[in-house]
């Protein structure tokens, strides 16, 4: 069968203008970024990123990303593994669940946490009793978060279980494995890939939040600022080379987010490849016997 394909100069003008995309959106704001930063030399970029606010606002980032992550990682996993491989009630309302951050404005999520962590909010006169600050400290900013961040590690998983099916485990518990073997033996393994891909689009979204964590935070410097926060604080102050200065460091992460993530999907493509040729070689195998 002859294969249609479209005609040279379609294909070299849709190629064109998705180079044209990227040049205009991705790499041209990329080397302003690089650009502006080291604008009034190299000694001003060093200063900006090594300030103690600077180095506060990375610490909380990280603390925020190694608490909320592992939090998402968890529920990411139990979720996909209930929906993939398991009939239940009430199964839809959970994917709806599931994609809730997806629809809700991150600044409205901020705003949920306010209203019902906040003085004034449905738990804030409990929280204050018992002297337990969440909004405007480092526990808001992790709920928020997380909030924001809990469906990429599950929205990853949930088609690749479902491709799989359930084979594989129904063959090892006949075997006699316990579900908690047959987990780790047979399901997780298979997913190991996917999950690796949905942890890294988790840690980048958790360290990039603005909207959500902005709103509860009540940006105190040194305090609850993170590094988008403190970016922002430095451009409102005209400090614009300490601003981008700071942003590269959000940029590097987007870089090596997008070069992890190339690298997972490699991965994966090679191993779907490697067992589609085993596929075709058990399958001529059984046709020649």
């Amino acid at each position: 069968m002859k294969h249609l394909t479209e005609p040279r100069y379609v294909r070299w003008l849709l190629i064109s203008l998705a180079m044209l995309f990227l040049a205009l959106f991705l790499i041209l704001p990329l080397i302003a970024v690089f650009t502006e930063a080291f604008k009034q030399g190299a000694e001003v970029f060093a200063a900006a990123i090594t300030e103690p606010e600077t180095l506060s606002a990375v610490k909380l980032t990280l603390l925020v990303a190694a608490i909320s992550v592992p939090l998402n990682v968890t529920f990411g996993i139990a979720a996909a593994w209930a929906i993939a491989k398991f009939s239940f009630r009430g199964k839809n309302v959970l994917l709806t669940l599931i994609d809730l951050p997806f629809a809700v404005s991150p600044v409205i999520a901020g705003l949920i946490f306010v209203l019902l962590f906040g003085s004034q909010g449905v738990l804030g006169p409990w929280l204050e009793t018992t002297d337990i600050k969440i909004i405007f400290a480092v526990p808001g900013i992790i709920l928020a978060t997380t909030f924001v961040t809990f469906p990429f590690v599950a929205r990853e998983l949930i088609p690749i279980m479902e491709a799989q099916g359930k084979d594989e485990e129904e063959a090892a518990v006949s075997l006699g494995a316990s579900g908690w073997k047959t987990f780790w033996r047979v399901t997780l393994p298979n997913v190991k890939w996917g999950l690796l891909y949905g942890v890294i689009l988790c840690n980048a979204r958790a360290m990039g939040e603005f909207g959500a964590v902005s709103v509860v935070s009540g940006h105190i410097r040194g305090m609850t600022n993170t590094l988008p926060l403190h970016v922002e604080i430095l451009y409102n102050e005209y400090q614009f080379a300490a601003a981008f200065a700071v942003a590269t460091l959000l940029a590097v992460l987007a870089l090596v987010t997008l070069i992890l993530k190339s690298l997972v999907e490699w991965k994966t493509q090679r191993e779907h490849s490697a067992e589609e040729e085993q596929h075709h070689y058990e399958g001529s195998g059984e046709r020649a016997v």
